[in-house]
Order: C-alpha cells, then structure tokens, then sequence
C-alpha cells in the first residue's frame, strides 16, 4: 500500500479492528441500564503508515507510534477510505488513545 500521510496523521489497518473484551461494561443512566452494545466503543487497530510529525501551529509534534504497533482509538475517529481493496483509517496521532502491548 503506498500511503505516505502527512503531519500528525496515522494510517491504521481497519481489518485488525476488533473490540476489547475488558473494556467492555454496562452503565446505568438514571433508571436506565444502558448496555456495553449500546455503548459507543473504542477499537484496536495496527498502524500501516505514520507521517513525520514536525511543526503544527507552532507547536513540535513527535509521532510516538510506528508502523506495527496496535493502537486504541475512539471508534468514531478519523476518516475511513478505502485503499487498493483495503479498508483504513487516517487518524490524527492526538486521536490515539494508547498503544497496546
């Protein structure tokens, strides 16, 4: 896949998405009990493609991902596109919410 993004911009492979299990929880909402399905849920991802990071608004951005890495974002990040066949997502690195190891 040739993608090169670019700034603070991470390519992530949609296909490796799946839910995590510990994640997962109810919560009650008044007299509600609003289920772990209903729930807006974060995913994993692996990461295909990172840009180079450099000065956003003034401010120095370091990528702190590389490609291989499983990351956690909010589902509803970035841009999904598909690519050669393949499904992705390009999220800003500030989307990130951790790397899972």
């Amino acid at each position: 896949m040739k993608l090169k993004p670019l700034f603070d911009k991470v390519v992530v492979n949609t296909r490796y998405n799946r839910t995590l299990d510990f994640l997962e929880k109810e919560e009650k909402r008044g007299s509600f009990f609003l289920p772990s399905t209903a729930q807006e849920k974060s995913e994993i991802a692996e990461v295909i493609a990172v840009g180079p990071g450099g000065n956003l608004d003034g401010k120095e951005v370091v990528m702190q991902v590389k490609p291989g890495d499983k990351i956690l974002f909010a589902k509803y990040s970035g841009s999904e596109f598909k690519v050669e066949g393949k499904e992705v997502v390009i999220i800003r690195q500030s989307d990130i919410l951790a790397i899972v190891e």
